[in-house]
């Protein structure tokens, strides 16, 4: 039985931006989305790939800004229950920065987990949006989680979502990256946790977008004013990637798929010679003459030796005869006298 409100699925990715037409135009450019208004509020747009949501723009709100907070991009992880996931992400020692809310399409709230990462909550009144499958071209691939403690860390998204591990990576004196999906499920990993390096300031969620190709991608974000900050590079199973900053400093990344190999191409087969019409007519021809050629020279050769037998019986004959001397005998000579 399908679940009406998946638990740990990533299911929506919104960039706060200081100039939301700079930062639409920016993304269309690099990634290829373009944006409509939310028929709600004007002012909220929608991140479309095609004809698909893949998430939303908004300008960063004036108290977040006063806090602190840099524009930046926040996952939305789906859960059942937005109230009694902040209480038990509080109890977890998570910080709550917008309290449990209603929206026209949900209920959300967003949070901070204990070493200062943000992601929010949410729970749909209708399409609980997101998938288990492999991320499409212009789909969020990827999330990644850089934090102090990755074992701490890892405990507690464990227990707010469900999320179970999968593969890991030991990447020397860098530690361990953790890799995890959704719990129950056999789909793709979702993402992975490893240590933050010292001259990263902050533990934060970074999020991936499907592209067709990560070094393409990463030239047009120069082009349009971004950074590339590590990358293109090539990660274990043959993917790639390029972790980048947009034109207004948002940390952000993409991945492209490895390449499916291709069969080889097997040789070509030599075109058989064509006969031409008139060359086909005169072999036939030819064979029916040689066909016809030679019975008659066997029945000739046939009469040949049949006219030949008589005259070899009479000669065979003539031989075996007794020769007849010269002059007769003695008595017919007398005889004559």
């Amino acid at each position: 039985m399908a679940e009406t409100f998946p638990r740990g699925r990533f299911v929506w990715h919104e960039l706060m931006a200081n100039d939301t037409g700079a930062a639409a135009a920016f993304y269309k450019s690099v990634i290829g989305w373009t944006t409509v208004a939310y028929e709600n509020d004007p002012s909220y747009r929608i991140w479309m790939s095609g004809s698909t949501q893949v998430g939303g723009l908004m300008r960063l709100p004036d108290e977040a800004r006063n806090m602190g907070s840099p524009p930046h991009w926040l996952p939305y992880v789906g859960v059942p229950d937005v109230d009694a996931t902040v209480r038990q992400a509080a109890s977890l020692g998570a910080r709550t920065y917008v309290a449990p809310q209603d929206i026209p399409v949900g209920r959300f709230a967003v949070l901070a987990d204990p070493w200062g990462a943000t992601f929010a909550v949410y729970r749909a009144n209708g399409d609980p949006g997101g998938h288990d499958g492999p991320a499409k071209v212009g789909e969020f691939s990827w999330h990644e989680l850089t934090t102090g403690d990755v074992n701490a860390a890892w405990e507690f998204y464990r227990a707010l979502f469900g999320w179970e591990k999968t593969e890991a990576m030991d990447m020397g004196p860098a530690g361990v990256y953790q890799m995890f999906r959704r719990g129950g499920t056999s789909g793709p990993p979702l993402g992975g946790i490893y240590r933050k390096p010292p001259e990263m300031p902050v533990s934060h969620w970074l999020c991936y977008a499907s592209v067709p190709s990560a070094d393409t991608t990463a030239a047009a974000v120069t082009k349009n004013g971004g950074k590339v900050l590590n990358g293109p590079m090539e990660v274990p199973g043959g993917d790639r990637i390029a972790m980048c900053m947009d034109a207004q400093g948002v940390a952000f990344a993409v991945h492209s798929a490895k390449a499916a190999a291709k069969p080889a191409a097997k040789p070509a087969a030599k075109p058989a010679k064509k006969k031409t019409a008139k060359k086909a007519v005169k072999k036939a021809a030819k064979k029916r003459v040689a066909a016809k050629k030679k019975p008659v020279k066997k029945a000739s050769k046939a009469k040949k030796a049949a006219r030949k037998a008589p005259k070899k019986r009479a000669a065979a004959k003539r031989r075996a005869a007794p020769k007849k001397k010269r002059g007769g005998s003695k008595k017919k000579k007398a005889g004559r006298r």
